[in-house]
């Protein structure tokens, strides 16, 4: 089909030089589709190189502590991914004696590979014809087929699927899927796509009919939530109190400071929000109002604001992670990202 044969000639003259194409080893393909969920290319090269050096083997990475990756993993976003990562490496020494599974219905079994992921590894390691389905491309085929169907509607998901799966060039399903998914990434971008240069303009439906910035069609049900978090920065000489977050939210296991979350934002002239300090850290506590930052994620905006205490007295149960701790070992501790700028830019140690 001229379809295929277009795009992946496309892709032999204009492909990225990329490490884990050079490779049909499970577990490095695996290593940089989890990093790349969710993350530019550009972004998540020098993790994956990180990761790979630290763990070269799917062994090395069973071995490995939540603490160690989730410090290597730090700054990326998403922490459960790295969370469910050291859980699959776990599942594979423990079900696959340490050898990465190459098909598909193995992969999709085990902790964090969904339908898109299982289709890259399979299909890139062992040549599976597995379509793989991702934003990339899912909009190329929402715009060269003319598709309106919503992408995250469940009808969305089957038709596409269904379609991409019709499409996979069955002599070399790797070489196609890699070439559709750079495609995307490259020429039919979300925004300002090179269609002048596009191979397959003649006869893509939304060139033809001006739809290039409707489709690919999706249904808006994100909902964005604001938060304020107040930090509290108390110091012993060269320790610093931290806290191990160990609730269901953002966060999960990463080290920050205590912390009283309030619904708006607070100030030192609030008086109930005083007095919860006091509650907390003594009657005779002294609060100094630090710096305020505002933190964007995906699903959530949250306004962080930073109070040095001082005269104060730990008699609370923030819960059992709490400890002192050098600011030696701070750093070696992984942490928010908000965190790390604090500290970075607006604090002295």
């Amino acid at each position: 089909m001229a379809f295929q044969q277009d795009i992946i000639s496309w892709y032999l003259s204009n492909k990225r030089s990329l490490p884990w194409r050079d490779t049909q080893d499970a577990y490095v393909i695996w290593l940089s589709e989890i990093i790349l969920q969710q993350t530019r290319v550009e972004q998540g090269l020098p993790y994956f190189n990180r990761f790979l050096e630290a763990y070269p083997t799917v062994l090395d990475f069973a071995a490995a502590t939540e603490t160690q990756v989730l410090k290597l993993w730090q700054g990326l976003g998403y922490y459960s991914r790295g969370r469910n990562m050291l859980f699959t490496a776990k599942q594979i020494m423990e079900l696959h004696d340490g050898v990465f599974p190459v098909k598909y219905d193995e992969l999709i079994r085990l902790k964090g590979i969904g339908e898109y992921t299982a289709a890259a590894i399979s299909s890139f390691s062992s040549g599976e014809a597995k379509a793989v389905l991702d934003g990339n491309v899912f909009r190329v085929l929402a715009r060269y087929f003319g598709i309106e169907t919503p992408i995250n509607s469940t009808a969305g998901k089957k038709e596409f699927s269904e379609l991409a799966q019709s499409l996979i060039h069955k002599e070399d399903p790797a070489l196609y899927n890699q070439a559709i998914m750079e495609f995307g990434a490259l020429q039919c971008k979300p925004k300002s796509p090179d269609c002048p240069s596009c191979p397959l303009q003649v006869s893509c439906f939304a060139k033809n009919n001006n739809l290039i910035p409707l489709l690919p069609v999706k249904l808006k049900k994100l909902t964005v939530k604001t938060r304020h978090i107040n930090y509290f920065v108390c110091r012993d000489g060269d320790e610093i109190l931290v806290n191990k977050r160990i609730d269901e939210d953002i966060w999960q296991h990463l080290y920050d400071f205590p912390s009283i979350e309030t619904r708006e934002a607070v100030s030192i002239y609030d008086e109930q929000f005083i007095n919860n300090i006091k509650q907390n850290f003594g009657e005779n506590v002294t609060v100094l109002p630090l710096v305020e930052i505002k933190h964007l994620l995906t699903h959530q905006i949250i306004y962080v604001q930073f109070f040095a205490l001082s005269n104060y007295i730990i008699n609370f149960n923030i819960n059992a992670e709490a400890k002192w701790v050098s600011w030696a070992d701070f750093d070696q501790l992984p942490q928010p990202r908000i965190l790390t700028k604090f500290i970075n830019n607006y604090f002295h140690k």
